[in-house]
């Protein structure tokens, strides 16, 4: 399907069923998570919710003719998102879920989202402050390949542009290596530092520079 097939529109609280199906269906670095998630809701409660709900003029969700088929979520000053998601989201979430201890060999299931909800990576350290901005977007494998990911995410950059960040940075699974490609031609590096987690690869790119991805 072309690019004309689909419809980015605003998501609301209506579509987080759908978004969270999303999330699942790409959670296993962009396959399909289901076979190794016990809890079909909680990386969509993590990764998706809070965009939703608290950051709603950027988030948005990809229709096809038969409902949502991917999301592109963001955060204009990650500072401050962070700090609503410590006060506003994850108290409740963390009620609803055990904390499954820090031995990553005795975790099954959701256990490893279940300890990243309890022990969030919330800072932001100094090598970040250049890019305040976060994003983050999965696709449907049938709306890959398209250019549709290359368009949304340029959809985002230029929104962030106009709202006056400087910059953006995103998570990238070290496993997922196509979106590591993505992200790299549409000129994000990949950030070093010690005060990153190692589990994940952090890229970036300046904004204001975006003839640099056309």
């Amino acid at each position: 399907m072309s690019l004309e097939s689909y419809l980015l529109r605003h998501a609301t609280p209506d579509d987080l069923p759908a978004l969270y199906r999303v999330c699942l269906k790409t959670g296993n670095s962009g396959r399909d998570a289901t076979a190794l998630q016990d809890d079909p809701d909680i990386l969509g409660e993590v990764y998706v919710g809070p965009y939703v709900v608290l950051e709603p003029d950027l988030a948005f969700a990809l229709d096809s003719p038969h409902g949502p088929i991917g999301y592109l979520l963001g955060a204009l000053d990650t500072v401050r998102f962070n700090d609503r998601l410590e006060r506003e989201w994850l108290p409740r979430l963390q009620k609803a879920h055990r904390d499954p201890g820090g031995d990553a060999k005795t975790w099954r299931g959701s256990d490893w989202v279940r300890h990243v909800l309890h022990h969030p990576f919330l800072e932001v350290p100094a090598v970040l402050a250049p890019y305040p901005s976060h994003a983050h977007i999965d696709l449907l494998i049938e709306a890959r390949g398209h250019g549709i990911g290359r368009h949304l995410m340029q959809t985002m950059m230029e929104r962030l542009t106009e709202l006056g960040s400087s910059g953006l940075h995103l998570q990238v699974s070290p496993k997922n290596e196509g979106a590591r490609e993505f992200y790299h031609a549409l000129g994000f590096e990949v950030l070093s530092s010690p005060d990153l987690p190692g589990d994940t690869l952090f890229m970036a790119r300046h904004l204001g520079e975006l003839h640099g991805a056309n």
